[in-house]
């Protein structure tokens, strides 16, 4: 979606209702992208709702400009020019029982202010029309914008009841926006939030991976805890006198990936296996779930760094987590763990040109055989012992290294 161009997004928004009232149909755009350009802020899509039903959508757009894989549920996607993507179409609707707590029923076609009453929350349930530039708010969704509240429209309990997903949604709004969450909202995601766990694994982490991204992440986790969300889906991070310590290090976080974020968050777990745990339960992608295991295991391994041997310091700047790893040794510099200068000593040998940072090995196992020395595990051994001794300067031509091969090797007594 990287080569989408957000004024040629809305302009296709735009022409979309253009095209639906040209044949007589009501349509306005509607939900995220309506609250976010009263915050001021370039909507991700489009979305827009209408009194046509979906095969008149299909009818006025052209079923080779359609998808209908959401037509049960009133949606038809119209398919615009390369850089304007897509934009799904809505019949209004009233949905029936959502039965598995999370998706409704069936549906039936009604008005647009039936359509906005069953929505989530205010600040997502409003229309706007761009032809006219005027808001068609039904929820009090622009008040509660104005006051930096997300507020579940009408009963809570009833909201969240139906879609469970609603909770983390909650949290999300509240935490990227900088809001605060409706005292009676909130009162229900607390009553509910045990509940959460009915909703699939990868909706959670990719609600969980938004906010831990997000530069209000901290808050983001303060809220999962105060709603018990948090308790529900991580139940074994830890919430003692390393709270505030877990709390100030996503604060200072810069610009950190969800292993690092993942990573701080699950420190405080006294299970060693926590990360596989939770990879299985959130079916992470095997990259997150690795970078966050190797960044657990090499949880202060930058600690004395300016006195550590070239040797073993070099292996860990090579490696593919390095950046993160040194990013996560300056905020434990920041609140006093660990000496700033070893870590900016990293980030300078960091800056070393490659061959100086990595320089070729100056024997490789083909040397070993042609010493006469037989394959066998031994030859890993003799391999890292040679390695260690050339970046720590002990030998620097390759005849120094066989030499040392043939000592290492006789010593060994294999």
């Amino acid at each position: 979606m990287d080569h989408l161009v957000p004024s040629k997004q809305r302009q296709f928004a735009v022409e979309v209702v253009e095209e639906l009232r040209a044949h007589g149909f009501t349509a306005y755009w509607a939900g995220g992208c309506v609250r976010d350009q009263l915050l001021h802020r370039t909507p991700w899509d489009y979305d827009v709702a209408t009194d046509a039903k979906p095969d008149e959508i299909r009818h006025v757009f052209g079923r080779r400009r359609t998808l209908a894989i959401g037509a049960a549920f009133g949606v038809i996607t119209v398919l615009g020019p390369k850089e304007a993507g897509q934009v799904e179409v809505t019949t209004f609707r009233q949905d029936a029982a959502y039965l598995d707590g999370r998706h409704p029923d069936s549906v039936t076609f009604s008005s647009p202010e039936e359509d906005a009453k069953r929505r989530d929350f205010t600040i997502n349930g409003m229309f706007y029309d761009p032809l006219a530039d005027q808001i068609i708010d039904y929820v009090g969704g622009a008040d509660d914008l104005r006051a930096g509240i997300v507020r579940a429209i009408g009963t809570p309990r009833e909201r969240i009841a139906e879609d469970k997903l609603r909770m983390l949604r909650g949290v999300r709004f509240a935490t990227i926006f900088g809001f605060e969450l409706d005292v009676a909202t909130q009162a229900a995601i607390r009553e509910m939030a045990p509940q959460i766990t009915v909703v699939s694994a990868e909706r959670i982490s990719a609600e969980i991976e938004i906010m831990l991204l997000h530069v209000n992440r901290a808050r983001a986790v303060r809220l999962l805890h105060e709603t018990g969300l948090l308790e529900a889906i991580l139940p074994e991070v830890v919430r003692d006198e390393s709270w505030r310590r877990t709390l100030a290090l996503l604060e200072n976080l810069s610009e950190p990936t969800f292993a690092l974020t993942l990573a701080v968050l699950l420190k405080t777990a006294s299970d060693p296996g926590i990360a596989a745990a939770i990879g299985k339960r959130w079916r992470l992608a095997r990259r997150d779930l690795d970078r966050t295991e190797w960044l657990l295991a090499h949880w202060g391994a930058l600690r004395d760094s300016r006195r550590a041997p070239w040797s073993r310091l070099q292996r860990l700047l090579i490696c593919e987590g390095i950046v993160e790893l040194i990013e996560l040794h300056e905020i434990l510099a920041s609140i006093g763990e660990i000496d700033p200068a070893d870590v900016a000593y990293c980030r300078e040998r960091l800056a070393l040109p490659p061959i100086e940072l990595d320089p070729p090995p100056l024997v490789t196992g083909d040397d070993l055989r042609t010493l006469g020395i037989p394959r066998g595990k031994i030859y890993a051994r003799l391999l890292d012992q040679i390695r260690d001794a050339q970046l720590d300067g002990q030998v620097s031509t390759k005849d120094e290294a066989v030499q040392l091969a043939e000592s290492l090797w006789k010593q060994s007594g294999a």
